[in-house]
């Protein structure tokens, strides 16, 4: 009877460990690249990064879009995973890239968390979330002496910021390289529809 016990403990053991391993393995992590493709600066097609972080030995790289968001599977932590594509990036392309790596209880915040979504008839195209490299206590909105940039709002909330735009993103100053600046930090804004859809993706895997 104990032997058989033993037997069964034991088995359970390397099952457990066994599905630790497959778990490891297929962590998958969100890259969000700061600043490429846009004016005609740090031009890299999409087909183009997916090979050389597949060579590179990432796993099932998948990207959305032409701004830089890239799903890939790997087994590390987040940090070193973007520390890694930021290396290749630098390799392959030779542009040192701003990374902000997000996992999906990130997006899901940027959406349930995000106050101008519950405004009455709130034009969601008018919509964006900043993704900071750390987190933030909500005076450090202070620092970016938002009055000046009114009618734009925006709140932060740790490593978010959520940003309503008046007119749009192409016709303020309130931008990443305005928020980088001020907070000392690496920030990467997506507007609410990308969020949506990158969420999506996140939850099919």
């Amino acid at each position: 009877m104990h032997y058989f016990a033993r037997v069964s403990l034991h088995n359970a053991f390397k099952i457990q460990l066994y599905l630790n391993e497959i778990a490891i393995m297929t962590h998958t992590h969100l890259a969000l690249l700061r600043g490429i493709n846009v004016s005609g600066h740090h031009l890299i097609k999409m087909d183009a990064l997916k090979s050389a972080l597949t060579a590179a030995g990432f796993k099932n790289v998948r990207t959305y879009i032409q701004t830089g968001n890239v799903f890939v599977d790997y087994e590390d932590t987040s940090a070193a995973v973007g520390f890694k594509i930021k290396q290749e990036i630098a390799k392959s392309f030779g542009y040192d890239v701003p990374i902000v790596m997000v996992n999906i209880d990130d997006l899901k915040q940027s959406i349930s968390k995000n106050p101008y979504l519950k405004q009455h008839n709130v034009d969601s195209k008018k919509l964006y979330v900043a993704f900071l490299s750390k987190s933030l206590p909500p005076s450090s909105i202070n620092e970016l002496k938002i009055s000046q940039f009114k009618p734009d709002e925006a709140i932060i909330n740790e490593n978010l910021i959520f940003i309503k735009y008046a007119i749009g993103a192409g016709k303020t100053k309130l931008d990443q390289k305005y928020i980088e600046k001020k907070l000392n930090l690496t920030a990467t804004i997506r507007n609410y529809n990308t969020i949506d859809t990158l969420l999506a993706m996140f939850e099919d895997i």
